[in-house]
């Protein structure tokens, strides 16, 4: 069975990966209000693969999805749950989908309580697959950290969003060559050179926001979004999210009409020039901000990347066209 609460992905390190090829060792586990980094990933038996069969791999959303692809590439068989255009917070899933997963050697999801659906999901398919949160090893911001655990009833809720500081993805990065070099050891180097790879690529990636992000003056560097999804990036690039439309880290928590009013008023307050609103969310919300604020609507990708061939189909297009819209919006 799996824990009571998949909030504790990524920063627990209890968590008992159960592989289709044998089983593994779990590590000491963290509290939820500690910081929340790991020392070590757990420890896995290679998958028993005939000759010329791939690893069977599922990844929850298509943001994981992009960065297990660029390590695995063409040696795993690599299925999505998230289609594109999908909130990960309101996903439910299909019969379709618990399939995939009993039929798979390893799961890889973003954890810190981002798909609240797989709890269920992975008990309707007896629980007994391997199931890895990427973002193992991240340190997770909470509402604590960002001063409003009494503005909002979330209190010790972990913010999921980490993708939005690329350093978190080389994290990720690391993760998925361990788990798949474990299970695959036949094509760990392959793995470790995709890796090697896609972490310089992460890294200048990093290097360009930065460079763009000085466009921005100081004083505009004020973020209002639609649900609180970009707390790492301004930690990250010096900016401030100043508040949202949904409180919390999630869209499925509504806001009162006091906090709306609220949010009306620092935007006045702070002068701010645009709200983000993620692809995957319903806007009414912030359309009627936009409104009576007289700001301008600026749509980001957030919980998902774009259809292929479109402006954000993989992660490192995501970042550029997210930074790239948000230095526009506040220069």
């Amino acid at each position: 069975m799996m824990g009571k609460s998949l909030a504790l992905l990524g920063m627990v390190l209890g968590i008992v990966l159960l592989l289709v090829a044998g089983g593994c060792r779990p590590g000491p586990a963290h509290e939820a209000d500690q910081e929340h980094e790991a020392d070590e990933m757990p420890q896995l038996r290679p998958a028993d693969l005939k000759a010329g069969e791939k690893l069977r791999v599922v990844a929850t959303t298509n943001i994981v999805a992009d960065v297990v692809h660029q390590v695995g590439g063409d040696l795993i068989e690599l299925t999505t749950l998230l289609p594109a255009g999908t909130d990960p917070h309101t996903f439910e899933p299909t019969p379709q989908d618990a399939a995939a997963l009993a039929g798979a050697h390893v799961v890889f999801a973003n954890g810190a309580g981002l798909e609240l659906f797989l709890e269920d999901l992975l008990e309707s398919v007896g629980g007994e697959v391997a199931l890895v949160p990427v973002s193992y090893g991240v340190e997770l911001l909470t509402l604590e950290e960002e001063g409003e655990a009494e503005a909002h009833p979330h209190h010790g809720e972990v913010d999921p969003h980490v993708w939005f500081d690329p350093n978190h993805v080389v994290v990720w990065v690391s993760n998925i060559e361990q788990v798949l070099g474990a299970l695959d050891p036949a094509h760990a180097a392959a793995y470790q050179a995709n890796a090697e790879r896609y972490r310089a690529e992460l890294r200048a990636l990093d290097s360009w926001i930065e460079e763009m992000v000085a466009q921005v003056p100081v004083e505009n560097r004020k973020l209002v979004v639609d649900h609180k999804a970009l707390a790492y990036f301004a930690r990250r690039y010096g900016f401030e999210q100043v508040g949202a439309v949904f409180p919390g880290y999630s869209t499925l928590t509504e806001p009162s009409a006091r906090e709306l009013a609220a949010l009306e008023e620092v935007i006045r307050e702070h002068g701010v020039r645009a709200i983000f609103v993620s692809t995957t969310v319903n806007p009414a919300l912030a359309e009627r901000v936009a409104r009576d604020t007289g700001t301008r609507l600026v749509f980001l990708y957030t919980g998902s990347l774009s259809e292929p061939g479109g402006p954000a189909d993989n992660y490192i297009a995501l970042m550029r066209y997210n930074t790239a819209a948000i230095v526009s919006a506040l220069r």
